[in-house]
């Protein structure tokens, strides 16, 4: 099972699958294709249906994009905990989940994640403070639901999708609550988190349309 993802500084989508895949113990060979923004990334096109990373390729299949993988991979693991085992739970995470995979644009937009920008607070829009303040509440309540110290209790999928906000939220200097400050340290004490964020940060490449002030 082979996961190709881009640059570790940059590439927020890649990190997903690639932390759960981590988190939950499931045995991979990692692929790094560097973004190259004067070719459009033309060696994408060699393995990516969508011209885009990650992809995951399992003998004769080929899954792009970060939900499928993970939706992929929880049907061929199921014994793991990529969601919650209550209908209802999840129900609830699959929510949460397909919020950050469809919505938070201005976050995207705004607040690019680069693990490579020395943290320092940036001015947001209307639009993304409204957002940082909907991703405060959403993990106040589902924290407030299952206790911690992730969002349904244990790593799962859910968490997986929020992990590259964590990153911002520290690149950005974005003021929160208790939920903020316990989540994101939550995130930020897994070894593998820590892992692609010191491989991000050592990558020599930079990507000037994701470097923001």
């Amino acid at each position: 099972m082979q996961l190709i993802i881009g640059n570790k500084k940059y590439s927020s989508w890649s990190l997903r699958p690639w932390l759960a895949m981590k988190v939950l113990g499931v045995e991979f060979e990692e692929t790094l294709s560097q973004f190259d923004m004067s070719t459009v990334s033309e060696q994408f096109y060699e393995f990516s249906p969508s011209k885009k990373v990650p992809v995951l390729i399992d003998g004769d299949q080929n899954i792009w994009d970060s939900m499928a993988i993970l939706e992929y991979l929880a049907e061929l693991y199921p014994e793991k905990n990529w969601w919650p085992k209550a209908r209802d739970e999840r129900a609830r995470a699959r929510s949460i989940a397909h919020e950050m995979h469809g919505g938070f644009g201005a976050i995207r937009d705004e607040c690019p994640m680069n693990f490579g920008r020395a943290p320092a607070a940036i001015k947001l829009s209307e639009r993304c403070e409204w957002e940082f303040s909907r991703l405060e509440a959403l993990w106040e309540d589902a924290l407030g639901h299952s206790g911690g110290p992730f969002l349904f209790g244990e790593f799962g999928i859910a968490d997986a999708m929020y992990a590259p906000v964590v990153s911002r939220i520290r690149t950005y200097g974005i003021k929160g609550g208790k939920a903020f400050t316990t989540y994101c340290a939550a995130i930020e004490a897994l070894p593998d988190y820590q892992d692609w964020a010191n491989e991000g940060r050592a990558e020599p490449w930079i990507v000037k349309e994701a470097e923001i002030g």
